[in-house]
């Protein structure tokens, strides 16, 4: 082999190898490109994600407020008035589920129009038998409530539901391992001592045509109410987080049917049993604000409560069990301020203190939770986890 056949060999290896390496750093710088754009579009995804999630929980905690407040009223009104039927007021409290038919599909309608792959109904069975199941106990719950508001003034129920956020903690603790810091402790604490202060006072603001007796049962029918739903609130997050299939808020939406339906169902044989059905027409006749009235009352009552329970289960979905709780006890202000406003009910030196340390408990918890945060950013900012 000559001098230039050598040159020549070792000139085209030098040049193959140049356009490797050229190659293999577009290669590099391409795969870093698609790298960088995928964090990219991560990030926005997770940031738009996060307000969604916010907007949701504020659309949610809006709902819950509402009905929270303005449920217990109207069912108040329909009981001063001249009802008298419990099943049928506890029957109202889970009998707008077809309501949320509409916004299901709406949902679906959206969906489909932007080229996404969507099922009308995407409930799986292994999700819809604890639905169902907590919509039976949610029927016997709403009975619970219904017995205490047709026995109790609006403004001494409400207290006794505060105590809700006790047994909502303690299960949350039991069933979704719910952490709680010393803020969380001292809310809780504060509020299951406002009920226990509402207890002693017992009788005080009894109704003039009610007997002790029946003031007593509609204390402890509401209590008993107060610890099954604190019980039921930490069962659907559980439920949430053990689902086997992708929770959105339009699945959010069927769970909450099917439970209000199987409430609703629970309530309706309630309802035969007791004669409620033939009843009504009756009551609608006698009733003081008149026939039309009462039917408008029904029906405002039965579209409160749901945005009541569909408020709830979506502030579990968005955030916590715990704080769905929460948000119902704080609430108590406004409920008694309306009761007090509307029925011109008695407001005790009790129920003053009763209010005070539940307001006291509901600053407490916020100040704890505004403080996490604030831990939680700024370990954010020097690396460490969260």
């Amino acid at each position: 082999m000559s001098h230039y056949e050598i040159v020549a060999i070792c000139r085209q290896f030098l040049f193959d190898s140049c356009n490797r390496k050229s190659e293999s750093i577009q290669l590099r710088l391409g795969k870093m490109e698609t790298r960088t754009t995928s964090n990219q579009q991560a990030e926005k995804d997770e940031k738009m994600s996060k307000t969604m999630k916010k907007s949701l929980l504020a659309m949610n905690c809006i709902m819950l407020g509402v009905g929270n407040c303005g449920g217990p009223l109207v069912q108040r009104l329909y009981f001063v008035k001249g009802g008298k039927r419990v099943w049928t007021s506890s029957w109202l409290q889970t009998a707008g589920w077809p309501f949320l038919i509409i916004p299901v599909i709406v949902s679906f309608i959206h969906k489909t129009r932007n080229g996404k792959e969507a099922k009308l109904i995407s409930l799986k069975p292994s999700l819809f038998l604890p639905c169902a199941v907590l919509g039976v106990l949610t029927g016997f719950d709403d009975y619970l409530a219904a017995y205490g508001v047709s026995r109790l003034p609006v403004s001494t129920s409400a207290l006794i539901i505060a105590t809700q956020l006790a047994f909502t903690a303690g299960f949350a603790f039991i069933l979704v391992k719910q952490k709680f810091s010393a803020f969380t402790i001292n809310a809780i604490f504060l509020l299951s001592i406002g009920a226990v202060v509402l207890a002693l006072h017992t009788s005080s603001d009894r109704p003039a045509h009610e007997s002790s007796l029946m003031y007593y049962e509609g204390f402890f029918m509401t209590l008993g109410a107060s610890a099954l739903y604190g019980f039921i609130l930490p069962s659907i997050e559980l439920t949430i987080k053990k689902a086997k299939q992708q929770v959105t808020y339009s699945l959010v939406m069927e769970m909450q049917i099917v439970m209000s339906f199987f409430a609703t169902a629970v309530c309706t044989v309630g309802m035969l049993i007791n004669h409620d059905f033939k009843a009504i027409p009756r009551e609608a006749r006698n009733f003081d604000l008149g026939e039309a009235t009462y039917y408008v009352i029904l029906a405002v009552n039965a579209l409160l409560w749901q945005f009541f329970f569909l408020g709830a289960i979506g502030v579990i979905f968005c955030a916590s069990s715990l704080l769905s709780g929460i948000i119902i006890a704080t609430l108590l202000p406004v409920t008694e301020s309306l009761a007090v406003l509307f029925f011109h009910e008695k407001f005790q030196a009790e129920k003053g203190l009763a209010l005070t340390l539940s307001l006291w408990g509901f600053v407490s918890y916020f100040y704890g939770e505004i403080q996490q945060m604030k831990k939680m950013k700024r370990e954010r900012d020097v690396g460490l986890p969260a």
